[in-house]
């Protein structure tokens, strides 16, 4: 029997509505705002473009042949069957973990994108694990920077089938702006002061510093800083730079010297060490590298090894991760703060979303604005004293300019469909 097109129709709804409920960050929400317009959401066609953002400054992360070239960052662009376009950025750095330009490039383009194809753009829980059929996962989720990237797009698409911001997808509160961190990475002692007046000339009043693995430079560095910066939440990131027995040794140091929380200071296997450093007490010790997972970091907490974690998206696979992570985190009476990897727009964008909308209350270091010279948006992020704007419009809330991204991207561009 051949049903009435109407009814149809609603069939088909409904059977998206019942899906849309089953995810996590969009539960019911969909189902009341979809449009008419906007129900079919499979993925018709990906679009990876990798480029680089020029630079400016001096940061240890982008440095060598191949830092020295520029900010590596993946635009993906992804449409659904009925055309709507959702925007996501992965964003690897060589220096910083084992993704690179060209693997997430690879990555994306020949296992990500076309198992992707044809899946709901709002079933993002099931696109983790579609990728993870893709890519096996090692000890923790394989290839976290690439896949946030895809999650970024169908958080955009998401958010723009139910007309929502990423607030209002979660349910919580929209927040106006954001405060940010200047960063600190200098190479000499008397470089600190002029780096510091950079920063307020923008506006920002707060400041974070690299450190490790001189701990003797650490030191001085850090009290050079809060005497040139007495109000400023001081926040020290040494990257996993430190072995156990030094971090024992600076971080009462460190703590004399100013320092309000010393980040990631040995690296994420060095459980023992961990636990000795939280142990000590001499700072708030928070974890960044190595929790990829919410799984992850529930380990990492039943071990006692941290008083928090420096929040990234990009660093777990994207907002979903991130989402259930800084809710742990809050349940567990933790402390968070909230970085990023020198996000560009896209990336940047997403950021300011999960961290206004669980009113992060402490500077963020997202350090995009202060070393890049470039954006693809229509409308680019403007530093207003010391904070940005968080987008409210739905999706990641920004407008990309194609144009501005195929200039970047050289006009290299790789299509899956």
């Amino acid at each position: 029997m051949k049903l009435p097109g109407n009814h149809l129709k609603q069939i088909h709804r409904r059977k998206f509505i019942q899906t849309a409920a089953t995810i996590p960050l969009a539960v019911n929400v969909i189902g009341r705002t979809l449009s008419e317009e906007n129900t079919d959401m499979k993925i018709r066609r990906i679009e990876i473009f990798p480029a680089r953002y020029p630079m400016t400054g001096h940061f240890k992360f982008f440095t060598g042949p191949h830092g020295s070239l520029g900010r590596a960052a993946i635009f993906i662009k992804m449409t659904t069957e009925n055309g709507l376009v959702g925007w996501g950025q992965s964003v690897p750095i060589a220096k910083w973990s084992y993704e690179t330009l060209e693997t997430g490039t690879i990555v994306l383009k020949d296992y990500f994108a076309p198992i992707l194809i044809g899946h709901d753009a709002t079933d993002i829980a099931g696109a983790y694990k579609l990728m993870s059929t893709a890519i096996a996962d090692g000890a923790t989720t394989g290839m976290p920077i690439s896949r946030a990237g895809i999650d970024l797009a169908m958080h955009d698409l998401t958010g723009k089938a139910a007309r929502q911001s990423l607030a209002q997808l979660w349910r919580r509160p929209q927040r106006d702006r954001l405060t940010l961190s200047w960063t600190l990475n200098p190479q000499t002692l008397d470089q600190v002061e002029p780096l510091i007046d950079a920063g307020r000339a923008r506006g920002f009043k707060h400041f974070n510093i690299k450190v490790a693995p001189d701990p003797a430079f650490d030191v001085a560095l850090a009290k050079a800083v809060r005497r040139y910066a007495p109000d400023t939440f001081l926040w020290a990131d040494a990257n996993g730079g430190y072995d156990p027995e030094t971090a024992l040794q600076v971080a009462p140091k460190l703590a004399d010297a100013g320092v309000d929380i010393l980040e990631a200071p040995i690296k994420p296997n060095r459980i023992s060490g961990y636990q000795a450093l939280k142990k000590q007490g001499a700072l708030p010790i928070l974890m960044d590298e190595g929790v990829i997972t919410p799984t992850d970091l529930k380990e990492f907490i039943r071990l006692k090894m941290i008083d928090g974690v420096a929040m990234k998206h990009s660093r777990c696979g994207g907002l979903l991760s991130c989402k259930e992570q800084i809710e742990t985190i809050r349940s567990e009476g933790l402390m968070w703060v909230g970085s990023g990897l020198t996000d560009p727009d896209i990336s940047l964008a997403a950021a300011l979303g999960i961290y206004g909308a669980y009113g992060l209350d402490k500077p963020a270091a997202l350090n995009g604005p202060q070393f890049l010279t470039a954006d693809v948006l229509k409308q680019p992020f403007e530093v207003e004293d010391g904070t940005l704007k968080i987008p409210t419009a739905s999706g990641l809330g920004i407008e990309v300019d194609e144009t501005k991204v195929r200039e970047l991207s050289k006009g290299v561009s790789h299509v899956v469909e």
